[in-house]
């Protein structure tokens, strides 16, 4: 998962985009980076870190111009060096940037066509330079002209959309002409677009998320339609076409889930008021399944749970208390790389009132479970802190099947869901009694009430149905041995000592 932005202004976007990468820096934590367009010249700066350690005030001077992309990297494919901050450019034709958010199912293979049969090079294991690669070769196919026109870039878009496979929302600019953004035909990836009009005419921003163009007075135009593709001129023209066939909408649920800021809006779906109805429908399924439940307080585990455990809490008329205090310096544990940080990053990040727990059966509420790891210490805490019982229960259903279109999720056998029941789960992580959201509950939670046009999500984390229909069992173990923890762990040694070599070369 990860967050782009695309500004096309009337005045220098750096200071613009710098601050919607900070609102979106959920989305991401790994590395950052910036590209502004100054006439036909691009100022480029991208590192490993937050935002605010990236960008420095030398840095904001030299990235100078009216339009640029940024991004915020979490990693998925490839591995966590800095070589992989995005965006990434190619030279030719015109001179493109390209920020990606999601993941190309198929990227080996298309890496190994742009080698053989178009010719270019790439330099990482990226999937995203893969797909800025597709579409600087398709764009090329389209005929040698100065500028290309908004329709040779929908042609190109049309061809990169029959070659890709998987989850993507693009931002790209090209050199000297204006900035493109597109999304995968099932909509997978979420991606908005709104104007700002100013004395000198509109200026365009496209993001990840709604919150970003709140935070910079952009009005929400809408999302980008699944297959479809929007140019935004340097002059300020807007082109839009669908450019797939046999297109669907099926977004990822996870972001109303967990990913998402709850003041966001994607595909017209309220994320708060999601997460809402997600605890309005687990507490009906507590009252049938326990209708004299003893719960004394609903306690959320911060900070994706608090609307559903506040909903959940008034459902069941329980009090609702903060219990767990949060440290805001350390980031999100399920966005780390590596089973031994999360380990350590847990206590840091959380202390127990003991008053809200002592002698009374709580109810903890989390976003969701997935390795379990989490969970199993916040419910020893609540123990310590003197909780008499300690139920959880988690506003998703169970995660038995890893995500493949830019979540990082581990492999399924590192999920505490896997091969085990409810009650195994609730043994193996220490709670008195789980309970699990219902699927189906969770999909109506999400377009109860909305004036959305989704009526399916991408639930593959669930129920195991990818929307691609291009994944199997080789591919599961391609990705096992990717994103296994032991795997990771040898990958982040070996760029340590890349780095160390690097930074003994260099004194």
């Amino acid at each position: 998962m990860c967050g782009i932005v695309g500004i096309v202004g009337k005045s220098h976007v750096n200071q613009a985009i710098y601050d919607a990468l900070t609102v979106l820096q959920h989305r991401g934590q790994d590395a950052a980076g910036i590209v502004t367009s100054d006439g036909n010249k691009f100022c480029l700066r991208k590192d490993n870190g937050l935002v605010s350690d990236v960008f420095r005030t030398r840095h904001m001077q030299r990235l100078v111009g009216n339009m640029g992309i940024g991004h915020v990297r979490y990693p998925t494919a490839g591995s966590s060096s800095s070589a992989e901050a995005q965006p990434f450019y190619v030279n030719s034709p015109y001179g493109i940037v390209l920020a990606h958010n999601g993941n190309l199912t198929n990227a080996e293979h298309l890496a190994q066509d742009i080698y053989r049969e178009d010719l270019r090079h790439v330099n990482t294991t990226s999937d995203s330079e893969v797909l800025l690669n597709i579409f600087a070769h398709e764009l090329q196919q389209q005929g040698r002209s100065l500028k290309p026109t908004p329709d040779m870039i929908f042609k190109a878009i049309e061809k990169v959309h029959k070659r890709a496979r998987g989850g993507y929302a693009v931002v790209a600019m090209i050199s000297g002409y204006g900035i493109v953004a597109f999304r995968d035909p099932n909509g997978i990836r979420p991606v908005v677009f709104g104007r700002r009009d100013t004395e000198q005419g509109p200026e365009y921003m496209v993001a990840s998320e709604s919150v970003a163009l709140d935070a910079l007075g952009y009005k929400r135009e809408r999302d980008i339609a699944p297959g479809e593709a929007i140019v935004l001129t340097e002059e300020g023209e807007l082109f839009t076409r669908l450019c797939a066939e046999n297109t669907r909408y099926t977004p990822c649920i996870f972001e109303h889930v967990y990913f998402a800021r709850a003041d966001s809006i994607i595909d017209s779906i309220a994320v708060y008021k999601a997460r809402l109805r997600m605890g309005e429908k687990l507490a009906e399924k507590i009252l049938r399944e326990r209708p004299d439940h003893d719960i004394d307080v609903v306690i959320p585990i911060p900070d994706t749970s608090r609307s559903s455990a506040l909903e959940l809490a008034n459902r069941l008329g329980v009090k609702y208390r903060e219990g767990f205090m949060k440290n805001r310096y350390i980031g999100r544990t399920f966005i780390m790389p590596g089973q031994q940080q999360r380990k350590k990053s847990v206590k840091q990040k959380l202390n127990a009132l003991d008053l809200e727990f002592r002698g009374k059966n709580v109810l903890l509420v989390d976003d969701s479970i997935v390795r379990g790891t989490t969970c199993e210490q916040i419910i020893e805490m609540a123990r310590e802190a003197g909780a008499r019982k300690v139920y959880f229960a988690s506003a998703a259903p169970a995660v038995r099947f890893p995500n493949v279109y830019g979540i990082d999720m581990p492999a399924k056998e590192e999920f505490i869901a896997h091969d085990r029941s409810t009650e195994e789960i609730a043994d193996a992580i220490g709670a008195d009694w789980l309970i699990y959201q219902d699927l189906d509950d969770l999909i109506a939670a999400c377009i109860e009430g909305s004036k959305s046009k989704v009526r399916e999500f991408d639930c593959s984390v669930f129920n195991g149905e990818y929307v691609t229909g291009d994944i199997d069992d080789a591919y599961f173990n391609r990705l096992y041995e990717l994103r296994n923890d032991a795997s990771k762990g040898k990958r982040a040694a070996m760029e340590n000592v890349a780095i160390d070599l690097h930074n003994e070369a260099e004194s």
